[in-house]
């Protein structure tokens, strides 16, 4: 006997530890969850599922006609259609309606049917002996609950997700105005790019030019050896820097087809620069573009919005402080079946349940009511000083923009003089070289000068675009309907 008892103690002490052994294993496995090390990255499963995952989650973009030029309004219709961001904000906005809906639903009954089936069976002392009995209840209950009154806490809930609903709406009005502003600011960087490698390669085909002169002049004795040298080096600095434009070229391309939605590798066709006019006034005034700024810009109608949610919410905590009236009114039909031994099945069928009111107010909390109230003012006025401060950082936005587009105005027309004046420079600088009356300094000067204005002539159109567009963001112009033309 005792040799049985002790293999069973030894049994028992081998699974022991193997269970202990198990359990720490377990723990090592599954319980690091952080990164085993300081020194080394972390690589698990997880990781690669994730990456797995990933796959589902990327947008796969859209297709876009290579073989078409597109104008900014149709770009604009594009980002507008498939960019994320206007998704996302499209979903909180439902969301937030939804939300409405459920604070709405509180005006409304709660109307609860409920099936229930239960068997009992027990035991029953009856005289000097024990009892089976056994009993079946077959019931269906209806229970209707609502709020007769609450001193408005309802219509608080429901005035707060209404301006919450608003706000995610303005929200997603401002998601459109950002999206439409990196559109327009990309596709004019683009333009930019485009407009400085076109001027970069008439600056080559000028140095070329000149290279080409100096040589002939070289071959036939008329120019010395550091005037060809001064040429060539002029035509690598314009190679160089047509290389450099061409880089910042493929950079727009990309931030432009990222601002649509789509792959940065995209190949997209746009208009050229020189097909666009170039306005030379705006019909506004300053003080006119703030005022519609105030008036429209989504941002500032959102923090509108949160000032009357918050406002709704101070009538939601005032209510606390007075009673509710609920009535709970559970009509039940019900069905027993019964059998105890000895007897025969007995059963009965009857329309049960009752009616409350229930008034409930409360007397005391410790002060939770009162801070709760005291804390929706304070939401309240931190809304209407966060749209105050809004409203004045606008104002010097427009302002702004309005100096910058007006600045932009005057600098096209300088640079467009300063074109003309450097072509007419050059053109007579390259003449009298040829003629031999001025040296090669003298044109590869010109050259350099006619280059930094036919760059400054790109710039200063493109910038005249931008400061347009930019101040149309900046008021709010961008995602305002269009008015008809009667």
């Amino acid at each position: 006997m005792v040799p049985l008892v002790r293999q069973i103690a030894v049994r028992f002490l081998s699974c022991t530890g193997a269970l202990v052994v198990f359990l720490l294993c377990a723990r090592s496995t599954f319980g690091q969850i952080a990164p085993g090390s300081p020194d080394h990255p972390w690589h698990t499963s997880a990781e690669q599922q994730l990456q797995t995952g990933m796959k589902g989650v990327r947008n796969p973009g859209f297709a876009v006609d290579p073989a078409k030029t597109y104008s900014l309004a149709e770009l604009v219709d594009l980002a507008e259609s498939h960019n994320p961001q206007t998704r996302f904000a499209w979903e909180r906005a439902r969301a937030q309606a939804a939300a409405l809906g459920i604070a709405r639903s509180e005006l409304y009954p709660t109307l609860v049917a409920v099936a229930l089936s239960q068997t009992n069976r027990q035991e029953i002392l009856f005289n000097n002996k024990f009892v089976r009995q056994t009993i079946q209840d077959f019931a269906v209950a209806v229970e209707l609950d609502y709020t007769i009154f609450d001193f408005g806490a309802r219509r608080g809930r429901i005035d707060a997700a209404k301006a919450e609903t608003l706000a995610a709406n303005l929200a997603f009005n401002d998601v459109h105005r950002n999206i439409i502003f990196q559109v327009q600011r990309a596709y004019y960087q683009l333009l930019n790019a485009s407009g400085q490698e076109d001027a970069a390669r008439a600056d080559l085909a000028n140095a070329q030019a000149v290279q080409q002169s100096a040589e002939e002049r070289l071959n036939n004795g008329l120019a010395t050896l550091p005037d060809v040298l001064e040429a060539r080096s002029a035509t690598a600095q314009a190679e160089y820097e047509l290389q450099t434009v061409l880089g910042a070229e493929e950079i727009a391309l990309g931030d432009l087809a990222t601002s649509l939605g789509t792959s940065p590798t995209t190949a997209i066709h746009v208009q050229a620069l020189k097909d666009l006019t170039i306005p030379d006034s705006v019909g506004d005034t300053v003080d006119a573009a703030i005022d519609r700024a105030l008036a429209q810009r989504p941002d500032l109608l959102q923090q509108v919005a949160q000032i009357r949610s918050a406002n709704a919410r101070i009538k939601e905590a005032t209510a606390a402080f007075y009673p509710s009236l609920h009535v709970t009114a559970a009509p039940t039909g019900e069905a027993l079946f019964g059998l105890q031994q000895t007897f025969p099945w007995a059963y009965t069928a009857d329309l049960t349940g009752g009616v409350a009111f229930d008034l409930t107010w409360t007397i005391f909390d410790g002060g939770a009511r009162r801070d709760n109230l005291a804390r929706a003012k304070a939401d309240e006025h931190a809304a209407e000083a966060q749209a105050n401060a809004t409203s004045d950082q606008i104002a010097n936005e427009v302002w702004a923009a309005y100096s910058n587009l007006h600045t932009a105005f005057r600098q096209h027309l300088s640079a467009e003089a300063l074109l003309e004046a450097s072509s007419k420079s050059y053109d007579a600088a390259l003449e009298s070289y040829n003629y031999g009356l001025r040296n090669l300094l003298d044109v590869t000067a010109a050259q350099r000068t006619l280059a930094q204005a036919r760059s400054a002539d790109v710039l200063a159109r493109t910038q005249v675009l931008t400061a347009l567009v930019d101040l149309a963001f900046r008021t709010g112009d961008s995602v305002q309907p269009k008015p008809t033309v009667p």
